[in-house]
Order: structure tokens, then C-alpha cells, then sequence
């Protein structure tokens, strides 16, 4: 019997892990060790503007070019806002590009505002007046950004600025003699100046 006790005595149940309230950490007791909880990191993340990759110039195209016309009307910090649709750049056009986005598109363009108002066919001396201004008309604004998806498309396609540029300040056989430039003051004539690119870019033409 005596013997039967001490066993009880010297062999005590197997202790278990509990939580201390107090320091929140679990407390193994049957070791004496203290262990710390699991900690839990957490990031934060911003909305970001979508950055997709240019696509083929052929058919609907405008979700894979908005960046890169965005970046030459000077993007996020110009024009005051993240444009990530066709909608959001339409109601931009609408409501008037910022007067900034001038500057921007002649120096990505590498014309003078002279060069600006014969290509859009708008008057340098309002051009300038908007520069002053708030804000651009609708009209100008359209045009504005007529061009810079030209120039964005032409910097795609040709490879850098430095040759887009010069392209379309060059008389073109493949448009039948004109400047690409010359013909950005109609829709139609930026048409063609596109399609002539997208050849381009499949080595149909020069």
C-alpha cells in the first residue's frame, strides 16, 4: 500500500499548457518553458491605377493603349486623376483637360506650340490663352488627346521617341506624301495615320 502511494506521489499526472491572462503567453507547465502566440503580420494595400501591356493596333484596342496616352498627357499628377477605363478618360475629355497637359504633349510630341496649333488646327494665340486658364475646352481637349495617342502609338511601334518623332515630322509615301502630323486635325486623317503604323509594326511598310 505504501509503495502504491509513493508511485502516486513521484509520478505525477502529466501537466498541461494553459494562458496566462495577465502577460497573454502560454505557460507550459510541465516544462516551464514560456512561449509566445503566434504573432500575425498584416499589409495595407493602395489602389493602384492598372497598368495593362500594349496590345495590337488592329481592332479594339483602346483598354491596352489608355496607359501609354495617359503617360503623355502627363499622367496621374497632370491631369488630377487615375483614368483606368475609356469612360474615365471620355469624362476627362468632357469636363476639359487640365491647361499642364498642353506642355506635356508638345514636349512629348518635340513640337513648338506653333507646330501644336497647325496640327490640331487650333489657334496658337487661344492655345496660349488656355495655358494661363484652368482648364482646356472640350474641343481642344479632344484634339489634345487625338494626338497623344498618336505620338504614344508612334513611340510603341518605331521603338523609341528620338525615331518617332522625327516619323512624324516626315513626309509619308504610305499616306501619300503629307506629314503624319498633317493629318491629325481630323479623326480620319489620325485613322490612317494608325493604320499605317499598325503595317509597321507587322513590317508591312516604313
Amino acid at each position: 500500500m505504501l509503495r502504491r502511494i509513493g508511485n502516486l506521489i513521484g509520478n505525477p499526472p502529466a501537466a498541461t499548457c494553459g494562458r496566462s491572462p495577465k502577460r497573454g503567453l502560454a505557460r507550459c507547465a510541465s516544462r516551464g518553458r514560456i512561449v509566445n502566440p503566434p504573432q500575425v503580420k498584416t499589409t495595407v494595400t493602395r489602389p493602384v491605377c492598372p497598368v495593362p501591356t500594349f496590345g495590337p493596333i488592329i481592332g479594339d484596342r483602346m483598354v491596352n493603349e489608355l496607359p501609354a496616352v495617359v503617360r503623355e498627357l502627363g499622367g496621374e499628377p497632370v491631369l488630377g486623376r487615375c483614368l483606368r477605363t475609356d469612360l474615365d478618360l471620355q469624362a476627362a475629355i468632357r469636363e476639359g483637360l487640365p491647361q499642364r497637359v498642353v506642355e506635356e504633349v508638345m514636349a512629348g510630341a518635340g513640337i513648338t506650340l506653333k507646330e501644336l496649333a497647325a496640327t490640331l488646327d487650333l489657334s496658337a494665340r487661344s492655345l496660349q490663352r488656355r495655358r494661363r486658364e484652368g482648364r482646356l475646352a472640350r474641343t481642344e481637349s479632344d484634339r489634345l488627346y487625338r494626338l497623344a495617342r498618336i505620338v504614344a502609338l508612334a513611340k510603341h511601334y518605331l521603338g523609341d521617341e528620338e525615331t518617332a518623332t522625327r516619323w512624324l515630322k516626315r513626309p509619308n509615301r504610305a499616306l501619300g506624301g503629307p506629314k503624319p502630323l498633317d493629318l491629325i486635325d481630323t479623326e480620319l486623317g489620325a485613322r490612317r495615320v494608325e493604320n499605317v503604323l499598325g503595317r509597321i509594326a507587322y513590317g508591312g511598310v516604313s
